[in-house]
């Protein structure tokens, strides 16, 4: 009715997560169960909610889900003592520290701390320089998924030219490095960039991921680009809402994701697969 494909995130994720569970039935054959300890330090309740889900997921594929639970007022220190606990634990295949942490402690030291081979997060520098070079043991959660994403609609990513709104090195810097690898022309936009519409309407593929609520507007895309909605942000009446202005974009874009439903669904499943492949990868080194 708009002309615009709405990227159904839950849905490609069951897929996902069905072949997941063939994998993960495999491994229980070989006795080996994959394992991920999420550790949540303090309270915080979108936390809380994320790792909730994160549990579920794993329930769902076959995969061991650890809690480890530390109070809010935590040093950095006993932080890192449960995390090195985690990386001598062979049981353990994937470690996720739950992000954001409380002020008062080190987030670099931490996710530092992290062993690259239990890294499913793929925030080390380790298995972020591993990309850098092509080739990688695991790659963040939230590109890998907005990946699965957009070859769902744009199966041949070559030459396409692709803009990427945001810099982080958990989502904005992976991501343009995954989108040049597939032989992509990549730009990656920020705070400094003159004339973000410009940028924008040029761009084949829009990957969104700069937390400002509506930032990119309909009228600025391209007709027919594949728009990838990565922000999520809390509107005024308290509802979830993307980067992209989802109700302008319909009807010129080719496709969108939608926020919720769109790349979180999608981040899950991709963890998911980081821990099934590290289990696999410990299974075949003996």
């Amino acid at each position: 009715m708009t002309g615009t494909t709405i990227i159904d995130g839950r849905a490609i994720a069951r897929e996902v997560e069905a072949d997941l569970a063939t994998k993960t039935s495999a491994l229980l054959e070989r006795a080996v169960r994959p394992c991920l300890a999420v550790v949540l330090v303090g309270e915080d309740p979108a936390s809380r909610v994320y790792v909730r889900h994160k549990t579920r997921a794993a329930e769902r594929i076959g995969v061991e889900a650890r809690d480890h639970a530390l109070s809010g007022d935590v040093s950095t220190e006993r932080v890192l003592q449960e995390v090195r606990a985690l990386n001598d634990d062979p049981a353990v295949n994937g470690i996720l520290v739950q992000l954001p942490l409380p002020p008062q402690v080190d987030e670099n030291r931490v996710l530092l701390a992290i062993a690259p081979h239990k890294d499913v997060d793929g925030f080390h520098p380790d298995n972020l320089g591993r990309l850098v070079i092509g080739e990688p043991r695991f790659v963040a959660c939230t590109p890998r998924g907005c990946m699965h994403l957009i070859r769902s609609v744009c199966p041949e990513i070559s030459g396409k030219r692709a803009l990427v709104v945001g810099r982080s090195t958990i989502v904005g810097k992976p991501m343009a490095l995954l989108l040049t690898q597939a032989d992509a022309t990549v730009i990656v936009a920020h705070s400094k960039t003159q004339d973000l519409a410009a940028e924008v309407g040029r761009a084949d593929i829009v990957v969104a991921a700069v937390g400002r609520p509506k930032m990119i507007r309909g009228e600025w895309l391209r007709a027919g680009a594949v728009v990838i909605d990565v922000g999520i942000n809390r509107g005024d009446d308290g509802k979830l809402i993307g980067d992209v202005d989802f109700d302008a974009a319909l009807g010129r874009a080719g496709a969108i994701t939608p926020v919720p439903g769109g790349v979180g669904p999608m981040t899950i499943a991709c963890l998911m697969s980081n821990v099934v492949e590290a289990a696999h990868r410990r299974l075949d080194r003996g």
